[in-house]
């Protein structure tokens, strides 16, 4: 089928207005590649120290035109997703002695844990380390070590940092080798109503233990669809890994061997490889756009309505909101898994996961399938079941879904649209998710209530304070502010609202968590409270109108009394458990719309200092 011509159309919106930057990015890859540090041109001393542990390696090392594999690991054994890749550098290099290479670890990046985190003061870091990780990665490459790159991670932040500092050293061939989900445990809808008994004060902490437990059980990423999984499907349609590897469990006979063809193949595609596929021609605008169609037809996390403009920004490509939004009108929601149905990503995977979706929406004309990809079959490939045959990845066409409950085709979707909506009104610009939002609450207006602290909602709520309509405003969360943390802490609490009756929303130049729903959500508002934004102009009792059908978020007070409002002054910043390190971050932060990145903001001034004479 020909191309949706909404998608033709923010394609070429993109290109035209990427002509600049991309063209600069290439040129900068291309001097990499020619000119760069590369283990060939490295003297005898950096070598030597380079290859000084590497054993029975060493030999091949020291052949310019042998094949070294550099891994940049996320592991650790306290986040259950990365705890598995414990183990994967020691098998991967045996992996890579099966096709005559090598590989070395390149270096480490940290991994923090959203869900350890949320609600915590460790929360305002976790947007930061998103950079910290790209910084990391770029370190660790910097060794020019290596002729293919393996990227090991899976949650929030930390793929599209590892993302972002490959793409620097986008001449690299580069593939993602994901860990997988844990298994089902404790389904998520049980796990969020015994949360919100908890807030009501109706069942102890001890059965809210119980049952947290009995969710996150295991080694393995979180089961419901979250910003962890939105990565794995994203970097999966982008052609970054090998096809239908997104969702295999931990510690299973298929996850090893798609490990082991993952490494042979990023053998085959290195720079000394038979079919060279640098990063950098892999991550193009049509990746991109293919990127957000993912994200808005399975609904996923609204965190990549600033992480896929962060990653794209990086190859020197530039979208916005509303390309997405755009998008968003043509792209029809395909999933329902948890928190937008009951499901979760075990089961969607059962019934027919990415390459059943890759096939839907690549006939009907969704995704762009002349991408180059790191399957020798391109992106054809990853419209194919992987299963296991006498210890060997083999593929077979996809089928049709099992269970029209959890995943559907484009002709009887869940939702005409992909639920991603741009808003603006007198408050600013934002993003809201409606794909878990029923339609009933896709209009909310109400009084506000106005916070500057999320734990102080809480609070309101047990004393409360909130029994009625409202749209809760909680500002001076933005990026410049404090680090851009999280909010999904006020879920249950605002969802026990909801269910008792009250039009609720949430109003926030901060983050909501990938697994927010049910509760409407006008989000990563700008420009933020900290900058005098419109935010901060807002008043207890003001009448808010919140509407996902016309992309409103308007004050509604008089025009001369708005405009005259001076903006309520900044608390003071908080320290203590390391923010204060991240000062100079908050200081030169981007908005959310481009990325929410201070490293990229600095980035772009020199390159536009540079200008053309990169070539």
């Amino acid at each position: 089928m020909s191309l949706n011509s909404v998608v033709e159309s923010v394609t070429a919106r993109i290109i035209e207005r990427s002509k600049v930057s991309r063209r600069r990015y290439l040129a900068l890859m291309e001097r990499n590649r020619a000119k760069g540090v590369s283990r060939p041109r490295l003297a005898c001393g950096n070598l030597a120290h380079a290859i000084a542990a590497a054993a029975s390696d060493k030999p091949e090392l020291m052949r310019p035109a042998s094949t070294n594999l550099g891994i940049v690991t996320t592991y650790n054994d306290m986040l259950s997703a990365h705890q598995p890749y414990g183990r994967y550098p020691d098998q991967m290099k045996l992996f890579a002695r099966e096709v005559g290479a090598t590989a070395q670890i390149a270096g480490g990046a940290p991994a923090m844990c959203d869900g350890v985190t949320q609600g915590q003061e460790g929360m305002e870091l976790s947007l930061f380390s998103r950079d910290v990780i790209a910084m990391s990665t770029a370190v660790g490459l910097s060794h020019g070590m290596f002729e293919g790159v393996a990227l090991l991670g899976i949650c929030d932040k930390i793929v599209p940092g590892l993302l972002m500092g490959a793409l620097r050293f986008g001449h690299l061939p580069t593939m993602l080798i994901p860990a997988g989900p844990m298994p089902s445990g404790l389904p998520n809808k049980e796990k969020q109503r015994i949360r919100q008994l908890y807030v009501q004060g109706k069942v102890g902490q001890d059965r809210l233990m119980e049952a947290e437990n009995a969710s996150y059980h295991s080694a393995g990423t979180c089961t419901f669809y979250g910003t962890a999984n939105t990565n794995q499907m994203m970097v999966e349609i982008m052609g970054l890994m090998m096809p239908d590897s997104a969702f295999i469990n931990p510690n299973t006979p298929l996850r090893q061997a798609m490990t082991r063809a993952s490494v042979h193949r990023l053998a085959e595609i290195s720079l000394n490889g038979e079919d060279v596929r640098p990063l950098a021609q892999c991550v193009d605008e049509k990746a991109i756009v293919n990127a957000a169609v993912g994200l808005l037809a399975t609904g996923g996390s609204t965190n990549h309505t600033i992480h896929l403009p962060a990653i794209a920004r990086v190859a020197g490509i530039i979208i916005d909101w509303e390309d997405l939004s755009r998008l968003s009108a043509a792209v029809p929601l395909m999933t329902r898994v948890y928190p937008s149905g009951s499901e979760d990503v075990n089961a969607f995977n059962h019934v027919g996961g990415m390459p059943t979706l890759i096939a839907e929406l690549s006939r009907a004309g969704l995704l762009h399938t002349d991408i180059m990809t790191v399957s020798r079959g391109g992106f054809a490939d990853y419209a194919c079941r992987a299963s296991l045959q006498d210890d060997e990845v083999v593929y077979t066409h996809a089928k049709p879904s099992l269970d029209r409950d959890i995943l559907r085709d484009v002709k009887e979707p869940f939702k005409a649209d992909g639920g991603i909506k741009l808003m603006q009104g007198n408050v600013g610009r934002g993003i809201y998710k409606s794909s878990a939002i029923a339609e009933e609450f896709l209009t909310i207006e109400a009084p506000a209530r106005v916070f500057h602290d999320q734990h102080d909602v809480a609070t309101a709520f047990q004393n409360g304070e909130l029994e009625r309509d409202v749209v809760v405003v909680v500002r001076f969360q933005g990026p410049e502010a404090n680090g851009m943390p999280e909010l999904h802490k006020l879920t249950p609490t605002l969802g026990v609202l909801q269910d008792r009756g009250y039009k609720v929303a949430l109003l926030t130049d901060g983050r909501m968590s990938g697994a927010s729903g049910k509760v409407p959500a006008a989000i990563h508002v700008g420009p933020e409270a900290q900058v005098g934004g419109p935010i901060a102009r807002v008043r207890d009792g003001d009448m808010i109108r919140v509407c996902a059908v016309t992309g409103q978020i308007e004050v509604l007070v008089d025009p001369a009394e708005w405009e005259a409002r001076e903006p309520v002054a900044p608390p003071p910043p908080a320290l203590g458990t390391g923010r204060e390190l991240f000062a100079l971050m908050r200081s030169v932060h981007d908005p959310a719309e481009t990325g929410a990145s201070a490293m990229l903001a600095q980035m772009d001034q020199v390159i536009e200092a540079v200008g053309d004479a990169i070539h």
